[in-house]
């Protein structure tokens, strides 16, 4: 017998904004045709004004706990991944805890910019198989319309914002591939890469800065990144992408989700894509995309699940989760 971190509840939260691409044609060289054809985005939400990262990851978090029927003080713990933080600190995990209204427990945010959610269910997992916790809510949440510079047409384009939250709780399991939860995991990260995908400024420099990328550079990595995590993560329980129900990528770029799928051996009609209707979301796009698939029916309870994410840093990495 052995402990397992199991997927109790999905959520999400998108803001009320919606931006076709046609809106970007205004004040940029660009089309809705130029952007579908190289990203496979064709609409994005952004937050209101005064809508910040927190106030989706509340959300978020009470879909999920209300999916799961649980009280905020059930939590043990909360994980946010983010980038874009209400505040240098406080965490906007403690913001969530505090809003939610639970008085026990603990709370922090993990920065792996897009890769983040894979890090925090990584987190989550030690912390339930250490016994540190029996369940933690999981949140990724983004509002990286905030760093994006507007003049840049190869990157303002492509992001979004939102926010989706899973709630993990301990359960016993057989010890074998076959039990539900989080099965096994993969984490990388390359600090030479950094260059390629960065914002230009922080705390030290006294500058907010935007969102810089090197887009063909980025394309060639995250392909081969992608493929050899979850190949790597299925490899540990001794499994191949034949035996994948779903793989749920990163949505970044719907080429880079068709090229990790055919690297994999894995047809397209067993990938979650939710890229097209949010675009790049970061952190928030990986439980997004979890909660927009079991909402549709289509991930269900004992679907073997690849989760896999790239994001600046380079950080990159992959959990196998049986559902």
């Amino acid at each position: 017998m052995t402990t397992r971190a199991v997927v109790r509840s999905v959520g999400h939260y998108l803001p009320e904004r919606v931006v076709p691409n046609v809106e970007f044609e205004a004040s940029l060289d660009t089309s809705d045709e130029w952007i579908r054809a190289r990203t496979g985005i064709e609409r994005r939400h952004f937050a209101a004004e005064g809508e910040s990262t927190s106030d989706l990851a509340l959300a978020a978090a009470l879909e999920a706990l209300g999916n799961a029927g649980l009280a905020p003080n059930d939590l043990d713990a909360i994980i946010l991944a983010t980038s874009t933080a209400d505040l240098i600190f406080p965490s906007a995990a403690t913001m969530v805890q505090a809003r939610l209204g639970m008085t026990r427990g603990f709370a922090f945010d993990v920065q792996a910019v897009c890769a983040g959610f894979v890090y925090a269910l990584v987190s989550a997992n030690a912390l339930i198989l250490s016994g540190q916790a029996q369940r933690v809510l999981v949140i990724g949440a983004e509002t990286f319309s905030r760093i994006m510079d507007w003049t840049d047409r190869t990157t303002c384009v492509l992001f979004g914002d939102g926010a989706g939250a899973v709630v993990l709780e301990a359960a016993v399991g057989e010890g074998t591939a076959e039990d539900r939860g989080l099965l096994s995991s993969d984490l990388q990260s390359d600090g030479t890469l950094r260059d390629i995908l960065y914002v230009d400024g922080g705390v030290s420099t006294q500058s907010s800065g935007f969102l810089r990328m090197q887009g063909k550079e980025v394309f060639r990595h995250a392909v081969d990144k992608l493929s050899r995590t979850a190949e790597t993560s299925l490899a540990r329980i001794g499994k191949v992408g034949a035996d994948v129900d779903w793989i749920v990528p990163h949505q970044a770029n719907l080429r880079i989700i068709k090229a990790t799928a055919a690297r994999m051996g894995v047809s397209m009609e067993r990938v979650i894509v939710t890229v097209q209707d949010h675009g790049n979301t970061s952190a928030a796009s990986i439980p997004l995309a979890l909660s927009v698939g079991c909402a549709s029916g289509r991930i269900k309870q004992g679907d073997l699940v690849v989760v896999e994410a790239i994001g600046g840093g380079l950080a990159w990495g992959s959990v196998v989760i049986r559902w």
